[in-house]
């Protein structure tokens, strides 16, 4: 009778899920051997309406590390290298009191405590991030949701930018820099993954535009890989190549094929740092340097489906809740506008 192959777990157990009649059924034994057949037995007794055997002895549910394992195994093919890799990590530090302990023998009253504990120790976006992951993997593993727990409000981080001025300073201090290609690249709104994915292949001189497609995230061993889609469907796209500067450095370096960008993208960031501290800017990184770009658009009052359009957002109200940023001189434009208007209201 087939059943769903046995997986080993971290504890050097065997652990088989079924799914009969809408229940999540798990079965664990010592072997994979033994695993199996316990598993052919529970379903061959569910298709012949019988009474399922008692639990073999042992954990009904695998550990909550284990059951980790299992989510990600089943998920391998779906999930980036990038996601794997923040799961893992999640695995590796947060909620250390309930890992080793059987999904079997965790109460709700466990799981709030660990969020109270969690709260100590990482910011409320970890721990959000953090317990809707462990939710997902119980839900899988046992058929059951865990309780909503009541976390703390997540508190969005300002983001340091460019403002137009700013931008003009950072251009002409990047000038002949080693990096200055993947630093205006960035400035031109392509995220750290998508300049790492970038191929000689996709830049067209002729037309001034970059064919923005793949990208290089780092996996859980820390390791840069290549994948062959973006972020998202509207992350692959057409962006022009808007400054003269990055024109002219492309041609420069121009090469049949292969990727443009080799070095470690932890490189790039300490150069943009190191211009931001020689010229009084705001430490931005590369992510700041995207920012950058969306807050020059508003300032240029470039629409917003152009603005869309170039930098790969499909979500408006993402853009602007989290991208956009209004730059002091435009709020002392209007501040003025206001008060010229009421100075001379009488």
């Amino acid at each position: 009778m087939k059943v769903p192959k046995a997986r080993k777990v971290s504890s050097g157990n065997w652990f088989i899920q079924l799914r009969l009649g809408g229940e999540n059924i798990n079965i664990t034994a010592t072997t994979e051997k033994e695993c199996t057949r316990q598993a052919q037995f529970v379903k061959a007794e569910y298709l012949t309406g019988k009474r399922q055997p008692p639990e073999p002895e042992g954990e009904k549910y695998p550990t909550l590390a284990e059951a980790i394992d299992l989510y990600l195994a089943a998920r391998d093919s779906a999930l980036s290298p990038a996601t794997v890799r923040g799961y893992t990590r999640i695995k590796a530090n947060r909620f250390k009191g309930l890992m080793q302990r059987s999904l079997s023998d965790i109460t709700d009253e466990d799981y709030l405590d660990a969020c109270n504990q969690e709260a100590k120790l990482c910011a409320a976006k970890t721990l959000k991030n953090a317990w809707s992951f462990v939710r997902s993997v119980v839900e899988y593993t046992t058929g059951k949701k865990p309780p909503d727990a009541p976390l703390p409000q997540v508190i969005p981080n300002v983001r340091p930018f460019l403002d137009a001025d700013e931008i003009q300073i950072f251009r002409n201090a990047v000038r002949g820099n080693q990096y200055e290609i993947p630093i205006l690249l960035a400035l031109t709104s392509l995220r750290r993954s998508e300049i790492m994915a970038l191929r000689w292949e996709n830049v067209d001189l002729k037309r001034r535009r970059i064919l923005v497609k793949g990208a290089a995230v780092y996996d859980k061993d820390d390791k840069l890989v290549q994948k062959p889609e973006n972020k998202n469907q509207s992350s692959t796209r057409y962006v022009p190549i808007l400054m003269d500067e990055l024109f002219e450095a492309l041609k420069a370096a121009k090469k049949p094929s292969g990727l443009i960008v080799t070095c470690n993208p932890n490189t790039i960031w300490a150069n943009i740092r190191r211009i931001c501290k020689r010229n009084d800017l705001p430490p931005v990184g590369i992510h700041g340097l995207r920012h950058s770009f969306a807050s020059l658009a508003y300032h240029l009052q470039v629409p917003d489906k152009y603005t869309m359009a170039i930098g790969g957002w499909n979500d408006e109200r993402t853009m602007k809740k989290i991208y956009t940023h209004i730059a002091q001189g435009d709020v002392k434009k209007y501040e003025d506008a206001f008060s010229d208007f009421f100075k001379n209201a009488n």
